[in-house]
């Protein structure tokens, strides 16, 4: 099943920013799609059996936090 879930990212800034959560985001398993808003501060990622704690963890190595 396909679910959608969405973070607030507030300490991206720039494209460097947008593409390393993105890039991050990507990786973990069961993700289909990756938008990253600049404007708004969000990340908002599509899939199937999508992992919370992974997710985070990918927005955290990338180097910022998900609230």
């Amino acid at each position: 099943m396909t679910e959608t879930v969405t973070y607030r990212v507030p300490g991206m800034t720039c494209d460097h920013c947008k593409h390393a959560v993105g890039t991050g985001v990507k990786d973990v398993a069961g993700v289909a799609d990756v938008t990253v808003d600049l404007a708004t501060k969000l990340v908002t990622v599509t899939g199937d059996g999508l992992d919370d704690q992974a997710l985070r963890a990918a927005i955290e190595e990338a180097g910022y936090e998900a609230t």
